[in-house]
């Protein structure tokens, strides 16, 4: 009888990112993560996944928080434990393509600031748009991980995944991901993806989903059998919904097998027991919305991610038309189709989601059409993964050029022209990033900073007037 051989599985835990960005609005606060970080940190993660995605802007827009200085603190706790930052290639954080020397620039602050892992993907899987931000991450030192957004349609065969496996190996990336967003991925598709990357490169691949479709556990078991690295999950009061599979729950299924984690699930289960008021105060407040803890199989039809559904419910309740909402649950697809099938993720999960809200409302499709869908028929965002109908370019975008060049190439280097800009409110080397980023949310935090600091110059004053009396 041959020896079984032992394969570890290792888990990252998503409760100081994507788990709270997905279920709360990203609203969790520094000062309730320190709190558990050094018992988080004796467990034994891959990696915290603990910033970028909108973690950074929620913290300058909602919170009054400076990110940078989460950062360190996060940094300064976790001792023992890789930091993991999700990064939206040449869009940073944000909305748009930046120059390559703002992107190198972020890639260098974040490494130096603490991060261990860059998770780097785009929109549009445009290798392209990737390419800047793994090389400024090999520079660094750093790892650089590409996620690969996964979704369905005529464009996603096995040979495009393999192909896009291949390209990222050749371009510098230590490790692949399959970025999950909407919780597509059933099972058996799963055994099948994981082993055509197993074959397509040696890079070790890690596998993100969401718990929305309620196959993400099955999913995530199917896939370490099919010989899957790493698993991205969340302790259990921030799972489940449109957040991660729980980590007890897997570490528990893999318990006893070749798999076995070896994590100590009675330190998981402390964790959990420091989440859970946490979760029970949003869900007292509101702040957790009942609704996002459920299983919605219309994410199967739609493919549509937790995050973008809340925002068409949003729309449609603006425009007093929420009994449109399976009518462009159907428009979504086909929009998608139209524009060339790009992945639903930040920021085409939005152009799509508006651009089919907009059809189903004006009673004709592409009546109006907004700037961002133009943008993305027209190149603005990169190369689609499928080619768009000429007529229906020309039908968008009438006789202007598509653009077939990487779309920072025509980008100049902006980086002292934002220092210039933001010289006033600068007070740290990272304070023109905040800047590039969210320039207005930036800048009144900085605003709103500099009144702090002058109040606490006063009260200082005072006390010293006091003394010296």
């Amino acid at each position: 009888m041959s020896e079984v051989v032992k394969k570890p599985l290792k888990i990252t835990e998503t409760v100081l990112r994507d788990a709270h960005q997905s279920l709360i609005a990203t609203r969790m606060t520094t000062e309730q993560m320190l709190p558990i970080v050094d018992k988080m940190d004796k467990v034994g993660y891959n990696a915290v996944e603990c910033w970028g995605g909108a973690t950074f802007d929620a913290c300058l827009r909602f919170l009054k928080e400076d990110p940078w200085d989460r950062l360190r603190k996060l940094r300064d706790g976790f001792k023992n434990t890789k930091l993991q930052m999700l990064f939206r290639g040449q869009n940073i954080l944000g909305y748009r393509p930046y120059a390559d020397d703002v992107v190198e620039y972020f890639v260098q602050k974040s490494i130096a600031n603490g991060i261990d892992i860059i998770r780097i993907f785009d929109c549009l899987n445009d290798i392209r748009n990737l390419q800047t931000a793994v090389t400024a991450c090999n520079k660094e030192k750093g790892h650089a991980q590409v996620a690969l957004s996964y979704t369905l349609g005529d464009a996603y065969t096995l040979d495009y995944w393999m192909d896009m496996a291949k390209r990222v190996e050749d371009m510098g990336a230590d490790s692949l991901c399959i970025k999950d967003m909407a919780g597509l991925l059933v099972p058996a598709k799963a055994t099948e993806l994981v082993q055509a990357l197993k074959d397509s490169t040696s890079l070790p691949v890690e596998l993100h989903t969401h718990y929305t479709s309620g196959v993400a556990s099955m999913t995530y078991l199917k896939a370490v059998e099919a010989g899957v690295d790493v698993i991205d999950t969340a302790i259990s009061p921030f799972a489940l919904g449109t957040s991660q599979p729980a980590t007890e729950v897997m570490v528990e299924t893999f318990k006893g097998t070749p798999y076995d984690t070896g994590l100590d699930q009675k330190l998981l289960a402390e964790i959990a027991d420091y989440f859970r008021p946490i979760r029970d105060e949003a869900l007292d407040s509101g702040l957790l919305n009942p609704k996002n803890l459920g299983v919605n199989i219309k994410t199967l039809l739609y493919q549509v991610p937790g995050g973008m559904l809340s925002n068409l419910v949003s729309q449609l309740k603006q425009a007093n038309m929420l009994d449109k909402l399976d009518a462009v649950l159907e428009e979504v697809p086909r929009v998608r189709e139209d524009a060339g099938y790009p992945p639903l993720v930040t920021p085409t999960s939005q152009i799509v989601g508006t651009q089919a809200v907009y059809n189903v409302i004006m009673g004709e499709r592409y009546k109006t059409v907004t700037k961002e869908f133009k943008g993305l028929v027209k190149g603005e965002y990169g190369k689609t993964p499928a080619p768009i109908k000429p007529a229906f370019v020309k039908k968008i975008i009438g006789d202007e050029q598509q653009i077939t060049y990487r779309p920072a190439d025509k980008l100049q280097p902006e980086l002292d022209s934002l220092r210039k800009k933001a010289a006033q409110y600068i007070e740290k080397d990272e304070d023109v990033l905040s800047y590039a980023l969210f320039e207005q949310v930036a800048t009144k935090f900085f605003e709103s900073r500099k009144m702090k600091e002058m109040a606490a110059d006063t009260a200082k004053y005072y006390v010293n007037i006091h003394e010296i009396k």
